[in-house]
């Protein structure tokens, strides 16, 4: 069979049923499940790519993600990643913009640029604008509070102990992602600068921005630095600026995704953490390296 249908639930809040499974099964005219982890993932091949629209009415609103991928050449050998709302769970230039009262501000324009209604590079530096004179401490306070995303320090670990390269690409700052990459095990990691005297931001950011055209880039540049085809690479993001990554890669997985994502994004996770990137690569959930 040509295709694989990966059926991954969230396990701390459902559990595949084998009525569910056969349900999708029957639905798409699948083979014999490979079951990946109890009640959490499941494979099912099938000769043909099903549609979205079959996989969601055999779902019937049960909150599980369905993966479909090639059969062939599912383990990737380069990951990239965005970081804000996808490796970790927040925004950190919102969350920032907390500490000079202006989060619900800068979030308002943070979502309007995920969204793709304005121009990234441009919201950026508006964004970064408003901050200027913010003691460089609402940095280390906000990074205090930065949670990771269930999964993403076992996705990397797994991902890197079995061969694969690496990298947090982040339309956000080095700052975090420096820190993040370091916790996380990412092998290497590429954002904004923001700038500051010292003390305090000065309301402006390095340039050249990162941004989606960057991030494409920094995939394409990548796979060619390993002598990788682009079929060998993953990428994983949320937010319009992530969708060329996204389309380019040999599996776009939209994680989460805002709402321009979602409606083009190939793949999707919209309930499970980031173990289910690893399910769709066949991982079982034996082989998951713990982190």
């Amino acid at each position: 069979m040509r295709q694989i249908v990966t059926l991954v639930a969230d396990r701390t809040a459902f559990s595949l049923t084998p009525a569910l499974i056969a349900r999708v099964r029957e639905a798409i005219a699948g083979g014999t499940p490979d079951m990946l982890s109890p009640g959490e993932a499941v494979d099912i091949p099938c000769d043909a790519a099903p549609s979205r629209t079959i996989l969601l009415a055999a779902l019937d609103g049960a909150p599980v993600d369905a993966i479909v991928a090639p059969a062939e050449g599912r383990r990737k050998r380069l990951l990239i990643a965005d970081m804000d709302s996808t490796i970790v769970t927040s925004e950190t230039l919102d969350e920032i913009a907390a500490y000079a009262g202006l989060k619900d501000q800068i979030a308002a324009i943070t979502m309007q640029s995920m969204n793709g209604e304005i121009d990234f590079s441009e919201a950026l530096r508006r964004r970064v604008a408003m901050l200027k004179g913010l003691s460089l401490d609402a940095l280390a306070k906000t990074w205090a509070r930065t949670e990771l995303t269930d999964g993403a320090a076992e996705l990397v670990a797994t991902m890197r102990a079995n061969g694969a390269v690496t990298a947090l690409v982040s339309g956000g700052f080095t700052y975090f992602t420096s820190r993040v990459a370091a916790r996380v095990g990412f092998d290497q990691h590429r954002a904004n600068v923001l700038l500051d005297d010292g003390v305090a931001l000065t309301g402006e950011v390095g340039e050249p921005i990162l941004d989606r055209d960057a991030k494409l880039a920094e995939l394409c540049e990548l796979a060619a630095m390993n002598g990788l085809a682009m079929a060998e690479t993953l990428a994983t993001g949320d937010g319009a600026n992530d969708l060329a990554m996204l389309r380019e890669a040999g599996l776009g997985i939209a994680f989460r995704a805002k709402p321009i994502v979602a409606a083009e994004a190939r793949a999707q996770v919209n309930h499970a953490g980031l173990r289910a990137l690893l399910f769709a690569q066949g991982y079982r959930a034996t082989e998951i390296v713990a982190a």
